[in-house]
């Protein structure tokens, strides 16, 4: 499924801005490389599904603009968000761990 959030024209690798980053996130269901689903509800709740057991957590924009995630009962995660842009629409997001540097992608649904 192809986003166009906010009728913006987002570009593939940039930054998604603070301010957009919730439309980023509740823009669609995300489907990663390796078949896990992730939804975002607006109220800050998040569902991760792999291998059909669903586990639920939390996420937010902190006072840097990033993306920040909490898992029960104690894992924390801050991401640089980026954009995955294919033939002008946003198609999907890329996450950049701020600690440890990992990379993942998904792809809106």
């Amino acid at each position: 499924m192809n986003k166009k959030l906010n009728g913006g024209s987002a570009e593939d690798g940039a930054p998604v801005p603070a301010e957009e980053i919730r439309a980023a996130v509740t823009a669609g269901r995300l489907v990663y490389t390796d078949g896990a689903t992730q939804t975002f509800d607006s109220d800050g709740t998040t569902r991760y599904v792999e291998g059909g057991r669903e586990t639920e957590g939390t996420w937010s924009v902190d006072d840097t603009g990033h993306f920040c995630s909490f898992w029960p009962p104690s894992y924390r995660a801050s991401y640089d968000l980026r954009w995955m842009v294919e033939g002008g629409d946003a198609v999907g997001l890329r996450f950049a761990d701020l600690r440890s540097g990992s990379h993942f992608e998904g792809r809106y649904q």
